[in-house]
């Protein structure tokens, strides 16, 4: 008779057990989901400065394929301000064909700066990145190519 009043005592423990494994399973489950938010995120930044890295191969190969031009200074200029239909030489064509194709991969948000003296160039590529960042959403890359 022992046994029946112990077993008794125990009735309901097997109904906790299922709640407390169903609890810590849903934490789980929440801190997975957080998990993949942040991979995302840190995703899109990771290709947001791929991009930026090749778009400053591309304006670097205009720039060699009008080397003459490049070297005089014809591709210095900030993007971010550059017009549509503005100057009618091939600088300013590679120019605004390089801005609208870093808004397209990057963002709206996204501008360049070219910076050539003496046959060497820097090349900035800006863009706005928050989504990614906790806190500083301005990110750049330059990149420095001997002419």
């Amino acid at each position: 008779m022992k046994k029946i009043s112990s077993l008794k005592a125990q009735k309901g423990v097997g109904l906790i057990e299922v709640l407390v494994s169903m609890l810590i399973l849903s934490v789980c489950l929440l801190g997975m989901a957080a998990l993949q938010t942040v991979a995302l995120r840190n995703g899109q930044s990771a290709q947001s400065r791929s991009m930026a890295g090749i778009m400053s191969n591309s304006i670097t190969d205009a720039m060699r394929a009008n080397i003459t031009a490049a070297r005089s200074g014809a591709y210095n200029s900030s993007t971010c301000t550059l017009a549509e239909g503005v100057g009618s030489s091939l600088a300013d064509a590679d120019l605004i064909a390089w801005v609208s194709s870093l808004k397209r991969a990057i963002g709206q948000s996204a501008c360049g700066t070219v910076l050539c003296q003496a046959g060497q160039c820097d090349i900035t590529v800006q863009w706005d990145d928050s989504r990614a960042s906790a806190g500083s959403s301005a990110h750049s890359v330059t990149t420095r190519v001997q002419l």
